[in-house]
């Protein structure tokens, strides 16, 4: 299964692979309904001292904690689908991976100030949680952390968070936006996929790397600003954002395969505009000002004109053509005006 597929995936059951080789799974090595192990005596109330691990028990509906917890622990409350609100106590610092997993009933959840590391995939899959506030001393949003919380319509990051991790939030329909701190550096492959309700995002000065597929699917972002400090935009990045009409970003950014494919209202939009004249876009300055023809590259991608962009020239090679005797040579003015479709003039223009 490709990348594109999971991104554009039926459900949330498939495995995936990354281009590492590396395997992930929606379970975690089980399946998410899996077997429960209650046997019909497992208590509705706990202390949670620490040690203890509740998973699967479905009839759990409250859990308090001891005095002197300052971790929990991983799987610790893992598909406790009956647990419907939790106050985690001033002193914990860690909440390990998977701790809250498929927690399906959990609409609200408390996190202290003292709280430093969230874990992967801490939140997976608590369909019902609306909101929740990252404590001010998370710098980083872990793997899977949010994965799937379809309900959840606000999120509040801290000044402090520098790097959004993979699938962070991938799959929650109901958020509607987000403001990314400016000390974030990074934003990882899927970490906004298919939040398809999203409809505006700001990418702070200081981000320069956005991941493969982070937001692909987001098909109610309409606008994009991205700042000059992002030097490298994954492939398929915003592949499916189909009521983007606006995009702002630098000359100078490496754009991967297929990132902006399906952008299908930003290129409605620029063919509705009154086509300018093109004649100044074909003279001398065309062949000789790269940053030109990397955008024009980028344009190209966007429109999905080529179908391996990856193995296609870039740079000046970008627009040359090889003579009969081999020898490469700029575009003539109609060879070029041919090479791009019409529709992108209007967008170059705006660019250049």
């Amino acid at each position: 299964m490709s990348e594109l597929d999971f991104a554009y995936g039926d459900d949330y059951s498939d495995d995936y692979s990354d281009d590492d080789g590396d395997v992930y799974s929606h379970g975690y090595g089980r399946d998410y309904c899996g077997s429960s192990s209650d046997d019909g005596d497992s208590p509705k109330t706990a202390v949670y001292s620490g040690t203890e691990s509740f998973e699967d028990n479905r009839e759990l509906t409250e859990v308090t904690f001891a005095q002197g917890v300052t971790t929990i622990g991983e799987h610790a409350f893992e598909d406790c689908s009956s647990l419907t609100a939790i106050t985690i106590p001033d002193g914990v610092t860690s909440i390990g991976d998977l701790a809250f997993y498929g927690c399906s009933s959990l609409t609200a959840i408390n996190i202290p100030d003292s709280v430093t590391t969230i874990g992967e995939g801490a939140f997976r899959f608590c369909s019902s949680l609306t909101a929740i506030t990252i404590p001010i001393r998370v710098t980083m949003i872990d793997e899977n952390a949010f994965f799937g919380c379809s309900s959840l319509t606000a999120i509040t990051l801290p000044d402090g968070v520098t790097t959004i991790d993979r699938s962070a939030f991938y799959g929650c329909p109901s958020l509607t936006a987000i403001t990314i701190p400016d000390g974030v550096t990074m934003i990882c492959l899927y970490a906004f996929n298919r939040c398809s309700s999203l409809t505006s995002i700001t990418i702070p000065i200081g981000v320069t790397t956005i991941g493969d597929c982070a937001f692909s699917g987001c098909s109610s972002l309409t606008a994009i600003t991205i700042p000059d400090s992002v030097t490298t935009i994954g492939k398929w990045a915003f592949h499916g954002c189909s009521a983007l009409t606006k995009l702002s970003l630098s000359p100078a950014v490496a754009i991967g395969e297929d990132c902006f494919l399906n952008c299908t209202t930003l290129i409605d939009a620029a063919a509705d505009k009154n086509m300018p004249t093109v004649e100044d876009l074909l003279h001398y300055r065309w062949h000789r000002n790269v940053a030109v023809m990397e955008r024009v590259s980028a344009l190209l991608c966007l429109k999905g004109t080529w179908d391996h962009v990856e193995n296609q020239p870039s740079g000046q090679d970008s627009l040359k053509r090889k003579q009969p005797d081999g020898v490469e040579a700029p575009l003539r003015a109609t060879e070029a005006r041919d090479k791009i479709p019409k529709v992108l003039w209007r967008v170059i223009l705006e660019f250049l």
